[in-house]
């Protein structure tokens, strides 16, 4: 959270907890490309390219415009798309490009003041991470007590091309980014 702050200060765009989540993934998948695949009916395509799929609720339902290359971009170039992906699906101005071709789906229910969830793959990616929101909770410190942020997250996995030790390996790896995010930076 206070990198966050630090980052806003210097940033020309807002760069809001969830565009942090999109680079954290796309660095993550990065690290482990056999998360970032499609199974297709007989084979499993592996992708060159990482195109994260950011599910955006509006009035008719759910639609979920995509960031390409994410894994290339920097935080405030993610923020400022993410943005104007949103305001684009919010009103009904996505042409089919900006929602098409997601090799990961992020969906975060955190804003609405959700915890914890189950998200549904989005064919044609093999896995899609739901976000709940943070949480300050009490931890035990030293000599005595604190608090500590604290976000779950969870993932959904097509076991036919992403099995559950693979995604637990690209999740140890999406936590080690967002608990250091300088380390999104380098």
């Amino acid at each position: 959270m206070a990198a966050r702050v630090q980052l806003n200060e210097v940033s020309p765009a807002k760069i809001s907890f969830n565009d942090m989540v999109v680079k954290a993934t796309a660095l993550a998948l990065r690290q482990h490309p056999a998360v970032n695949a499609s199974w297709l009916g007989d084979k499993i395509r592996r992708y060159n390219h990482i195109h994260i799929g950011i599910a955006v609720a509006i009035e008719d339902g759910l639609i979920v415009p995509v960031v390409k290359f994410a894994d290339q971009k920097t935080l405030p170039q993610i923020a400022a798309e993410s943005k104007e992906l949103a305001g684009k699906a919010k009103n009904k101005k996505l042409q089919p490009n900006e929602f098409s071709g997601n090799t990961f789906t992020i969906s975060n229910l955190g804003m609405m003041d959700i915890e914890e969830f189950t998200a549904i793959i989005n064919p044609p990616d093999s896995c899609i991470m739901a976000v709940g929101r943070i949480k300050e909770i009490v931890v035990k410190k030293a000599d005595g007590f604190g608090t500590s942020n604290v976000m779950k997250v969870t993932m959904s996995c097509d076991h036919r091309s992403v099995d559950g030790a693979l995604g637990a390996a690209f999740l140890q790896t999406f936590k080690k980014y967002l608990e250091n995010p300088i380390t999104m930076l380098l």
